[in-house]
């Protein structure tokens, strides 16, 4: 099952179609391509919307069984798993049943518990290494580029990284009161989490949302008040980044979005465990989703620009420095090539990317790893020439007061 160029995308979201775009745009790596999904019909408009043909099927990504029939049957030499985070087991499960190799964007989550965790899916490294199978994980933006940016960084530019700020602004506007850009049990669950950062060693908590400053962006894009949150790049930063002090994770937030989400969870409508309702056991959170708007709606509504990037402190021969990379996107110019927004396009395009550079065998080596254990160059240079091109400032802070953000 090696070597055919074929490629399994799991998922049918926003993601998933821009995945499902730009491979088929890049058909001399991606030989082959079936996109299946729970919901068959969301496969089929995604099929009709690319420029070559591509084959559909439905699959429960929850039952391995399932999968495994399906990965038989069509025999990839790769899975991109765009599915929901709960998913990532049983996808890696059917994997090494099958002999093939796996990439996905988000960690595993349990579902009834909100937490980034890489640990269960690092446990699979033996399996993965004897099969001779590889694993890469969080191959999107943040994660994903956000890592590859840190490990460009110190390949390139610093003697001896100090402090790394990610820092996420979506300064796009769809018109509507409340609505996210991406899976709303997902978005949802990560924003209410308690915030976290990794500081000299330790990690480190805060209530929720509660830590917060200006941050002025790039792009005309200008100062917003960005959120402290955790995210799940900085367990494998801290990890990789060899030296590396402190990690934070920043997010922006409308104050219409802060709002509404205040009210939501103060009268239970984010809670993640099951409650009774007329004898049946719902889900707030899920039933919550279901009365949003979908994310993949909001493409032709949303105007606006991305800015993500890493603000990195360290050292080079001798002297403190500070480095800023970042991507700008742009929600309609993203929206008129994939039929999705900046969002779903700045998470599909690096998930592309990555199984690019597997199939070419540019990054291959069994086990299980994050993007920032390989080579950032290969990377770096096909995010330009695939729609996310990046730029880099850099500054002397030898003689300012503060190296923080």
């Amino acid at each position: 099952m090696t070597g055919n160029g074929k490629v399994l995308i799991i998922g049918a979201g926003g993601v998933g179609r821009v995945v499902a775009h730009k491979c088929a745009q890049n058909a001399g790596v991606f030989t082959e391509i079936r996109l299946a999904s729970r919901t068959l019909t969301k496969c089929q408009e995604i099929q009709q919307e690319l420029p070559r043909p591509i084959q559909v099927a439905r699959v429960d990504a929850d039952n391995v069984p399932e999968l495994v029939a399906l990965i038989k049957d069509f025999k990839p030499q790769l899975i991109i798993n765009v599915a929901l985070p709960y998913q990532d087991l049983t996808i890696m499960d059917a994997c090494l049943k099958t002999g093939v190799d796996y990439l996905d964007t988000a960690n595993y989550e349990p579902r009834d518990e909100a937490k980034f965790c890489y640990r269960w899916q690092w446990d699979y490294q033996k399996r993965f290494k004897k099969a001779g199978l590889m694993a890469l994980l969080g191959c999107g933006f943040d994660p994903g580029v956000t890592n590859i940016f840190c490990a460009y960084a110190q390949k390139h530019h610093f003697d001896e990284i100090h402090t790394i700020d990610i820092i996420d602004c979506n300064a796009g506007d769809h018109g509507l009161p409340f609505a996210t850009n991406f899976n709303p049990e997902i978005n949802i669950r990560e924003v209410t989490a308690r915030g976290r950062y990794f500081d000299n060693g330790q990690w480190l908590e805060t209530e929720p949302l509660s830590v917060h400053k200006t941050f002025d962006f790039p792009g005309n894009i200008g100062p917003k008040e960005i959120y402290l949150m955790y995210h799940e790049e900085l367990e494998s930063l801290a990890k990789n980044i060899k030296g590396v002090k402190r990690i934070r994770f920043w997010m922006t937030f409308s104050e219409s979005y802060l709002t509404h989400l205040r009210v939501l969870e103060n009268v239970g409508m984010t809670r993640i465990d099951p409650v009774n309702y007329q004898g049946q056991e719902i889900i707030p959170l899920q039933f919550l989703k279901a009365i949003l708007p979908e994310p993949a709606s909001l493409g032709p509504k949303t105007k606006g620009k991305t800015c993500i990037g890493c603000l990195i402190d360290g050292v080079k021969d001798g002297r403190k420095k500070r480095y800023y990379v970042y991507n700008i996107c742009d929600h309609q110019e993203a929206y008129r090539e994939t039929n999705s927004q900046a969002i779903s396009y700045t998470t599909g395009v690096p998930a592309m990317i990555g199984s690019m550079l597997m199939l070419e065998n540019e990054w291959h080596q069994p086990g299980v790893f994050n993007v920032e254990e390989f080579d950032p160059d290969p990377f770096m240079k096909k995010l330009s020439q695939h729609g996310l091109p990046w730029t880099e400032t850099f500054r002397d802070i030898d003689n300012e007061k503060s190296a923080s953000l």
